[in-house]
Order: C-alpha cells, then structure tokens, then sequence
C-alpha cells in the first residue's frame, strides 16, 4: 500500500466519521425528553380578549427540548377539556418545524396540511417565550393538540425596526 491510498483512506474514514457525528448530534445529541410533570410540560394557550394566559388541562404530553436552540421545543398531547374558549388567539403563518425521526408523534407536513386544510387551528399559546420566539399550538376538533416553538415574523407591520 503507497502513502497516496493511505492519505485518500484517511481522508474518507475521517469524512464518513464527522458526517455520522453532526447526524447524530442533530438527531438525537442537543435534544432532551421533558418530564410530564415538570415546567416545560404546561401548556397555556393567549386569550385574545385580555392577552392572559391560560393554563390548559392537558393528558399523554410528550414532548422534547434543547438548550442549543430556542425553537426545539416540541410537543404532542391530548386536551382533557372540550371545547376550548372562543377567545383564544389565532396564530396567522404558523409553520410546524420538523422534529427528530424518534419524536414520531410529531408530523410536521400532515401538522402544515391539516392546518393549510382547516382540519386544525393555531393558535397563539405564548408570545415571547423566548426573545423573538413564540410559543403555538395547533388544537383539533377532537382535543389532539401540538406545539412548537416559531421565530416571530418582523415585519414592518409589527412595528419592529432592525
């Protein structure tokens, strides 16, 4: 073996080990599971009448987090209570962002096209949980739910000047 087909190896163990290394550190290395009984576990949903919050009875959470990023956020659960108040904030333009292939409650395409369709409704579950960050739930009619966290739109409408 001549020292160019050693180097040519070297070069293609070590790219086939940092590509396996980024893949999992995005799958699996920044993501955490979060405990249904802790404080990422609450779900709370914005009236739009007062903008107070409302802590929503929910059951089955699943959901997951990372503190690498403030949009990791993820969850998937069941609303105990139906139906929901009238007044709870719409969200227009929420886009499901797509979860880990192990978080498989979380279809973020069938989300989009259910909430493109009608067949859910977003709505606002908080503003700024994060700076620029919202919180937003998508409710179906038989009390599935999931949420996610969205960069918020900056638009001149808003009022944001960068």
């Amino acid at each position: 073996m001549n020292w160019g087909k050693v180097a040519i190896v070297s070069i293609f163990v070590a790219a086939i080990a940092t590509g396996a290394g980024v893949w999992y550190a995005q799958e699996y290395g920044y993501y955490e599971n979060i405990d249904p009984a802790g404080p990422d576990a609450i779900v709370t949903a914005t009236s739009a009448a007062d903008g107070e919050q409302t802590d929503l009875p929910v059951a089955d959470f699943q959901g997951i987090n990372g503190t690498s990023s403030p949009i990791r956020w993820r969850a998937c659960f069941q609303l105990t209570e139906q139906p929901l108040p009238d007044s709870l904030t719409p969200y227009a333009g929420a886009t499901p962002l797509n979860a880990p292939g192990w978080f498989d409650c979380f279809d973020a395409e069938q989300i989009g096209d259910d909430l493109a369709s009608g067949a859910a409704t977003a709505v606002l579950g908080q503003a700024d949980i994060r700076p620029d960050v919202d919180r937003v739930l998508a409710i179906y009619p038989d009390g599935r739910a999931f949420g996610w966290h969205q960069y918020l739109d900056k638009t001149p409408e808003r009022g944001v000047m960068d």
